[in-house]
């Protein structure tokens, strides 16, 4: 066709080549076409943004945990009795989330060392708040005789803790004004850092991860970091009131954001305590976690929103005795949520007769104990601790080094105490003696425990109804059904069914179960799968909660949580309903599905699972009965149609296959910076029972992956 128009040979490049090489173009292209196909993600089975099923699912039923408490404390506030009956089950319920405290021991406190001040000192006070586990604080003295109002002054998450400029002229401010103030330095802050190595630098990135890990040591073993924090300033307030200069009768409490939180949960915890000022309140409360998620380990309370306690509810414990909230107009803690709580902590002074105890004091700034929030809270405990005379302004003295007011001599108690027992230790020690109390559980004892530490019931909410979605058709060959199965009351839970190709019913059910979701399995595990429909088996595949389609977004999971799942994970601790506990719910879902299921219902059953889903499996298989009688039901019998049967069938579960998850809880105590703590965290599960004893009670049943 060209012939004609161009001389022979001359063809421009821009003309279509030859027949011949437009073939071979084309075959490369068919090539290319189906190796990008078979890369490509399958399209999920979800036909919505999956990603935020399961984080608004949670946040749902924290919003309707929230409800009964609402109406209990609306009709609470009409009157002096009724607040003062929800006050005190309000106390009651948080010592319950709160967890176990220990006994005194001796405190053996010493002053190591004095720094003059313009009238006043601050001393360097080393304290034991549990044996051979080191507190550090400073100690302002003012001058003068006479016995004194004091203070403790709990430190927000700043490193330097007590020797941060703020701190340091709220302290200041305070002791010319006569009080005597404790400035402890919390648990993983200032020199009191827990996860070191052998020259005492950190092993994280500071307080706020040393905080979230330990926090997941302590919930393992039935008890909170929130506890242990709170018990080292219980400890500092004793020393404090050993102190010949401190009037026992006129003490008071402060402190700002993280100091905030300790400060009301140590007011709803010491009644020894007569003022408080919170400021920049940090807690996690029905809006706070709507907004903003969960906090840090110091924060977070297994089990508080089914105790019904929100942000409003520690100022209330304290009621009647004077409480001043500090807040900043621009503060990421929400200026909207403190107003709503100070209204709440306003109306319940008001019903026991003192409404003038509860005022709030906002400023045109943000975060922090900025000097016109400093001279509320100095104005606020004069006040109300009968300090007369004018009041004394804060002077224009600059903050003092850090290592000036350092009370170790190396800067960290790690590497100044040989005999220095941290968190980490403490716990492992508490986690080896209930392994030897505990004994070894089995049988129907073993099974109970199991049932009572995830809290669900295997016969509770029905299927409601089953999607049977697109097929999804692989460049292998595999033909999947796409499924939504749907349980009342319970997140959507999407899987994928592949039976044998041809009229041959299958001979086996596998159920997997992977970390990574099922288009990582489509995508990585063609050859396993074509093994199993070669050897007769039907495979279904399921993401449960939070894996696979329903990950959460990597944004919304600060890594400095080390885990991957931090949202999801402590909203669903908050609730009460551990992540693990929710997952081995779904695989109850599957079971059911399975049952009602004619084409699956006989077949011999293997439960396979890796990553965060490996204990899920094991508890799941544990949990499931011998024999099962199961109750007339409708049937699916694959064409469309149903029937009702009776039927009584072998284990549901007969072999479990795991890869990948911890082969013991106490692995997150011997690995204190280990991640995904949360994701297998059952709370005080140690208490009870361990992994190992999952694995040798199903015996047999447990098979090589």
């Amino acid at each position: 066709m060209y012939r004609g128009r161009f001389p022979a040979g001359k063809r421009p490049f821009y003309l279509l080549p030859h027949p011949p090489m437009m073939k071979k173009i084309i075959a490369a292209l068919f090539v290319l076409a189906a190796f990008r196909a078979h890369a490509q993600a399958p399209t999920p089975v979800l036909d919505w943004k999956a990603p935020t099923t399961l984080p608004t699912y949670l946040l749902q039923q924290v919003h309707q945990q929230y409800v009964p408490r609402r109406a209990a404390l609306d009709a609470a506030l009409t009157s002096a009795a009724g607040t003062a009956a929800y006050r005190d089950s309000a106390r009651a319920r948080f010592r319950r989330v709160l967890g176990p405290l220990p006994a005194r021991t001796p405190l053996r406190a010493r002053v190591v060392g004095t720094v003059p001040q313009m009238g006043f000192r601050i001393e360097k006070i080393i304290y034991e708040s549990l044996p051979h586990h080191h507190v550090t604080a400073n100690l302002y003295v003012p001058e003068g005789v006479g016995k004194k109002p004091a203070a403790l002054l709990f430190c927000g998450h700043e490193n330097a803790s007590k020797a941060t400029p703020s701190y340091q002229l709220t302290a200041r401010l305070l002791a010319r004004n006569g009080f005597v103030v404790l400035v402890i330095d919390p648990v993983s802050q200032g020199e009191r850092m827990q996860l070191t190595d052998a020259s005492g630098k950190s092993l994280t990135r500071g307080g706020t991860t040393e905080h979230t890990l330990l926090n997941a040591e302590a919930n393992l073993l039935g008890r909170t970091l929130p506890a242990e924090e709170l018990w080292d300033n219980v400890r500092g307030l004793d020393y404090l009131l050993t102190r010949p200069e401190v009037d026992a009768a006129r003490v008071g409490c402060l402190g700002n954001s993280g100091g905030a939180t300790q400060t009301a949960y140590f007011m709803g915890y010491d009644e020894r305590v007569k003022v408080a000022a919170l400021c920049s309140y940090v807690a996690a409360g029905e809006r706070n976690l709507t907004l903003t998620g969960p906090a840090d380990g110091c924060v977070m309370l297994p089990g508080a929103g089914a105790a019904g306690l929100d942000v409003a509810d520690w100022p209330i414990m304290f009621a009647p005795k004077p409480v001043l909230l500090l807040t900043g107009r621009y503060d990421f803690v929400d200026q909207t949520d403190m107003e709503a709580a100070y209204a709440d902590v306003h109306r319940a002074y008001g019903a026991l007769g003192q409404p003038a105890q509860a005022a709030i004091f906002t400023y045109d700034d943000g975060h922090g104990i900025s000097a016109p929030k400093r001279a509320a809270a100095v104005a606020w405990f004069r006040r109300w601790l009968g300090v007369g005379g004018p009041a004394v302004p804060e002077d224009a003295a600059l903050a003092l080094p850090e290592t000036t007011l350092r009370c170790t001599t190396t800067g960290q108690v790690n590497t100044s105490f040989k005999d220095e027992q941290t968190l980490a230790d403490l716990h492992r020690a508490e986690a080896q003696a209930l392994a030897a109390r505990r004994g070894r559980p089995t049988g129907a004892a073993l099974t109970a425990l199991v049932g009572q530490q995830l809290g669900i019931s295997s016969e509770k909410g029905q299927i409601t109804s089953i999607d049977a979605g697109d097929t999804l058709r692989q460049p292998s060959g595999l033909v999947w059904q796409n499924l939504i199965l749907r349980r009342s009351g319970e997140p959507p839970l999407p899987a994928r069914l592949l039976l044998p190709a041809g009229p041959t019913p299958p001979a086996r059910l596998v159920v997997w179960l992977p970390d990574r979701g099922m288009a990582a399995v489509l995508r990585d595990s063609a050859n396993r799968l074509a093994t199993y429909q070669r050897q007769g088996s039907a495979v279904l595949l399921a993401d449960l909660r939070g894996l696979g389609e329903t990950t959460d977004p990597a944004a919304f999971n600060d890594p400095k949580y080390y885990n991957q799942e931090y949202r999801d994970a402590l909203l669903a601790l908050h609730l009460g309903r551990p992540l693990l506990a929710q997952r081995v719910l779904d695989v109850s879902t599957l079971l059911r599905f399975i049952r009602n299921e004619n084409r699956l219902w006989q077949l011999p059953l293997l439960l396979r699972a890796d990553g965060r889903a490996a204990l899920v499996a094991l508890h799941a298989a544990l949990l499931s009965p011998l024999v099962v009688k199961v109750p007339t039901t409708d049937v699916n019998d694959g064409n469309g149609s149903a029937h009702s049967t009776p039927r009584t069938y072998k284990p549901q579960i007969d072999q479990v296959q795991v890869s990948g998850g911890p082969a013991s809880w106490l692995y997150y105590l011997e690995n204190p910076t280990a991640k995904e703590a949360y994701s297998e965290l059952l709370p005080g599960v140690l208490r009870h029972y361990d992994v190992p004893d999952l694995r040798r009670e199903l015996g047999s049943r447990l098979v090589g992956y």
